[in-house]
């Protein structure tokens, strides 16, 4: 092996290792309301990416606290609200959602995350949709 391949993977090793790609990412949600005509499909960012966590395969030999298990969650976020275009007046027509402003690495928050792996969901609208834009 060349000296720059061996060089050059060691830093991989090392840059990977350290750095996270958690980061703001672009996502769309789709929001509809029964009594609603329209479905509103709003551009937003959440938290996304890759952060490193630990192998739990030795976990009888070690501490709790060595097991967690990272994900990539919100560090600073804000929310916003849409109104749902075309609800009859009895009908609450706003939504509100977070802004993912910038993320990190760290454990799940169940005050405002859902930390649980669910099925997939489909995101998608059933009525005629409208963008709102951030």
């Amino acid at each position: 092996m060349s000296p720059f391949f061996v060089t050059s993977l060691l830093f991989g090793l090392t840059f990977g290792q350290t750095a996270s790609l958690c980061a703001p990412s672009e996502y769309i949600i789709h929001v509809e309301k029964r009594e609603c005509a329209y479905c509103l499909a709003i551009n937003t960012t959440i938290c996304a990416g890759f952060c490193m966590t630990r192998d739990s395969n030795g976990k009888k030999l070690l501490l709790r606290s060595a097991l967690s298990q990272n994900v990539c969650t919100y560090k600073e976020m804000l929310y916003q609200t849409a109104l749902i275009p075309g609800c009859p007046h009895h009908t609450i027509p706003y939504y509100s959602y977070p802004v993912a402003v910038s993320c990190k690495c760290g454990k799940c928050n169940t005050d405002y995350s859902d930390c649980v792996h669910e099925k997939v969901r489909t995101n998608y609208c059933t009525k005629p949709q409208k963008l709102r834009n951030m």
